[in-house]
């Protein structure tokens, strides 16, 4: 029998008489010494592999077909379905939002995802359509579609393969992306598609999902990458994506994991890298260390194929989501730290608007948010100019006496003054004044917005860094040593940790 909370098999060792083995569980309900000096034992409470406690805290009913793909930002949950609709609910209590269900495709909408910086929502179905334009989308003619996201044009589409394209995913930095195919080979290409960088059979019988984990590891002459794919074989792979200097690729197969009986269709991994959770035909959801391929957990709630997986990217939940029509969130915590429940754990009642902008960066505020602050600083007689001109977080920072005479048209000289006030009083909230040391850009030496970890290892503004490198300054600005290679990373982590800050300020 196994670890009542993990799928660790019980110890079995054998054992010379006398000595005393200490096994990876802390409770044994019993146990039993064979005359052939083997210790067996039987029944556990708790494995020490179970750091990572996972509970079921909502399930969602809403689709009337099968849930395909789920999605969070920092705020959302989005999943999609046969049904041809994409439901949106607030993270806070997992309200639906009033806007939802958005209901813009034909058919069933397969796909469903969340721009960086959580403002935008992409969505693809079988009718062909794209809608808030992806990066990257697959075909079943074998060919890869790139799109410019902010022209949202074409930028180049090429046939990789006769099969059909089943999974694209990007490196965290942006520079290569992943294909896997019907066929069962996951390959690696640059942005312009004019290189292979590497190929590899990976799944006998095709490619169902692939990832990235968000983190890399950069030394002075590679860049490493893990990248996680699923398929038809039954089987979850992780693999080490290595790149050597401007053209050089490689990849390497670190773990097989073999935790479910069936076809794995989904796999994603945590924000931080450090688990790793897939969903099969066998209708289960198994929960792995991603560092060392430990099974975790093996869930069983789904009453049929569990298409669907995701991590939030700030908040300690993961959803599934399952052709029983359903969409189940759960809670990881570690074993012994409680964390916040959501205020409404049954998940029913009326949807209202997203609150508690407070807890973001301005500049990744919504729509919504710039609504709810000027309620808050009594300008709500401009909510319908902000509305008309969708005025988001980033516009608002933007505003000047210009733009609000000339664009919003607002004639009070008293009215534009008291808004310039307001938005500067929120720029002053950034300046860093009282901000911990390890939140301001080595550079700018202000609050981060969009932190990103360089080559050096060093966080700096993303904006700062990339202009730095731009003007031929190859050399760390920390250090000035080389820098052996231009990439950068986002460093979510300490983005999340900004605005936990931003929010007590």
């Amino acid at each position: 029998m196994n670890c009542l909370h993990c799928s660790v098999p019980p110890g079995y060792h054998k054992i010379p008489d006398g000595i005393t083995v200490t096994l990876h569980f802390n409770v044994s309900l019993h146990c039993s010494l064979t005359s052939h000096g083997q210790l067996f034992t039987f029944i556990y409470r708790k494995c020490i592999y179970c750091d990572k406690m996972v509970s079921l805290i909502c399930t969602l009913q809403d689709h009337r077909d099968e849930v395909y793909w789920c999605a969070f930002s920092p705020t959302l949950l989005a999943t999609c379905s046969g049904d041809k609709t994409i439901r949106i609910y607030n993270t806070n209590d997992f309200s639906e939002l009033p806007f939802s269900p958005l209901s813009g495709h034909r058919y069933g909408v397969h796909c469903c995802s969340f721009s960086v910086c959580g403002t935008y929502l992409f969505t693809c179905s079988t009718d062909a359509l794209t809608i808030i334009w992806s990066m990257a989308t697959g075909a079943s003619d074998g060919t890869l579609a790139l799109w410019d996201f902010h022209s949202k044009k074409l930028r180049k589409s090429k046939a990789v393969t006769e099969a059909t394209v089943m999974a694209c995913c990007f490196t965290p930095c942006g520079q290569m992306f992943v294909t896997g195919c019907t066929s069962g080979d996951i390959k690696v290409w640059d942005l312009d598609m004019k290189q292979l960088y590497a190929e590899r059979d990976a799944h006998d019988m095709g490619v169902a999902c692939c990832h990235f984990a968000p983190q890399f590891d950069i030394d002075f002459s590679s860049v490493e990458f893990r990248l996680a794919s699923c398929g038809q074989d039954s089987q979850l792979k992780v693999w080490i994506v290595s790149q050597h200097g401007a053209a050089a690729c490689e990849m390497k197969l670190l773990h097989t994991l073999t935790g479910q009986s069936a076809p794995v269709l989904s796999c994603a991994f945590s924000s931080d890298g450090e688990l790793l959770v897939s969903g099969s035909v066998d209708k289960t959801v198994t929960v792995y260390n991603a560092s060392d391929g430990v099974l975790l957990h093996t869930l069983k709630r789904h009453e049929s194929f569990v298409t669907a997986c995701a991590f939030s990217p700030t908040l300690p939940w993961m959803a599934t989501g399952s052709m029983d029509k359903k969409v189940n969130v759960w809670r990881i915590a570690d074993r012994d730290i409680g964390q916040a429940q959501p205020r409404n754990p049954s998940c029913q009642g009326a949807g209202r608007k997203l609150s508690g902008h407070s807890r973001l960066l301005v500049s990744d505020w919504s729509e919504e948010d710039v609504l709810a602050w000027l309620s808050e600083e009594g300008l709500e007689e401009l909510v319908t100019t902000f509305t008309t001109n969708n005025i988001d977080g980033p516009e608002l920072l933007c505003l000047t006496k210009e733009t609000l005479a000339s664009e919003l048209s607002i004639e009070s000289v008293g009215l534009r003054g008291k808004v310039l006030r307001k938005v500067e009083a929120l720029k002053a909230e950034l300046t860093g004044l009282d901000a911990p040391d390890e939140f301001l850009c080595p550079i700018t030496r202000e609050v981060m917005k969009d932190p990103v970890i360089a080559a050096d290892g060093y966080s700096y503004e993303r904006e700062a860094i990339e202009s730095w490198i731009s003007a031929k300054n190859r050399s760390s600005p920390m250090t000035n040593l080389p820098l052996p290679t231009t990439l950068v990373m986002p460093n979510r982590s300490l983005k999340t940790a900004i605005g936990r800050w931003t929010a007590t300020q």
